[in-house]
């Protein structure tokens, strides 16, 4: 089904989310219809974000609102929904859109397989009715479903459709690009050597698997990175844990500007205990690219003034007018972080692209835990 055919048998005029590869189809058309306007479509920080912006939508134009977002993302909703939304509460009603990965039977990563078991009942425990988008389904059979499903809105309720890989299309080809020249993989490239052996705890997405390519094309042992496959945002809460606790060890955090936004507050807690051992490294190309490659806010804001107002000792912002002047830019702010005793906070200006044969760990997460836990216990 065509993703604007989709939109309009729902019938919102307002949509938010966090884009979703499942949902490329539907992200493409709104930001190809209504961009970032703050009138009809936001992307949000992360999807408890979303559903609180949509309850606020509802609460001052009396209309249902859309949130959209992978079903990774309905642990984010479970508070909003349980505690603001909930009928027993406030009763606001929305319509959540979830893109199914890890649907039983249809292989997928490893980090979306207990997370595919669980999408429906997680919504069936919150109380939301949802219903199955899959290739085959026709407007009429919608149509029908969001007939019954306006009974459970106008008592409060919320509904959910879950969409399977491929249910929705969108015909017109969207790009999102930047300014920016130096792509992640390089700038990671940059990072394994300034790091010397130290530890590296990746952000989820393509980073990880960036790094994992680059390790193997170098010849060296994976045992140094912990690789965080799912539960984004929070990478630099783990490092965090590991400097802490690993004093004696330099701990590098290769986060995302997606992943940061999506729980800033981690920036606060990182500003407040200062691990000396630590670097935190974003890499900032504006997007979520790992999904598909719509846009965050994160390149109109100064990150960078965010992570020293939260305490940060160091802070650095790097951007240039040429690759190779970044480059330079680049290799003596890793210098500089390898040998300080503080905590340090480096954003850097990446291009959006990744290329094209990039494969994933073909390591299972398990054996990463195990193998980077010996290497912590052994090493030093």
């Amino acid at each position: 089904m065509k993703a604007e055919t989709f939109l309009n048998v729902i019938g919102s005029d307002f949509y938010t989310g966090v884009p979703d590869s499942q949902l490329k189809a539907l992200c493409d058309y709104l930001m190809d219809t209504y961009g970032i306007d703050g009138k009809r479509h936001i992307i949000g920080a992360n999807e408890g974000n979303c559903t609180a912006l949509a309850a606020g939508y509802h609460l001052a134009t009396g209309r249902v609102p859309l949130v959209y977002l992978q079903n990774s993302g309905e642990g984010n909703i479970i508070n909003p929904v349980a505690s603001l939304l909930s009928e027993e509460v406030y009763g606001i009603p929305i319509i959540f859109v979830v893109g199914w990965r890890g649907e039983p039977g249809v292989k997928d990563e490893p980090q979306h397989i207990y997370q595919g078991k669980v999408t429906r009942k997680l919504l069936d425990d919150m109380g939301i009715s949802s219903f199955v988008i899959d290739p085959g389904v026709t407007e009429d059979h919608l149509r029908s479903v969001m007939a019954d499903f306006r009974k459970y809105l106008e008592c409060g309720k919320s509904v959910a459709f879950v969409v399977r890989k491929g249910a929705l299309t969108y015909d017109r080809e969207v790009k999102y690009e930047n300014p920016y020249t130096l792509r992640r993989e390089e700038i990671i490239e940059h990072i394994v050597k300034a790091s010397r052996g130290d530890v590296v705890v990746a952000t989820t997405g393509k980073a990880g698997r960036e790094l994992f390519e680059i390790r193997e094309r170098n010849g060296e042992s994976h045992e140094t990175d912990f690789l965080t496959v799912g539960s984004m945002g929070h990478s630099s809460s783990i490092a965090l844990g590991i400097a802490l606790n690993k004093p004696e060890r330099k701990v590098w955090c290769v986060d995302g500007d997606g992943a940061v936004l999506m729980h800033m507050g981690s920036l606060a807690i990182l500003g407040s205990h200062r691990p000396s051992n630590m670097v935190h490294i974003v890499i900032n190309n504006g997007a979520h690219e790992s999904v598909g490659g719509m846009p965050t806010v994160a390149d109109e804001i100064d990150l960078a003034g965010v992570a020293k107002a939260c305490g940060y000792p160091y802070v650095a912002t790097l951007s240039a007018d040429n690759e190779q002047d970044l480059v330079n830019k680049l290799d003596r702010e890793l210098e500089g972080a390898a040998e300080r005793d503080k905590l340090s906070f480096i954003e850097i200006k990446a291009a959006i692209g990744t290329r094209e044969d990039l494969g994933r760990p073909t390591t299972t997460p398990v054996e990463n835990k195990v193998n980077f836990m010996k290497y912590l216990q052994d090493s030093l």
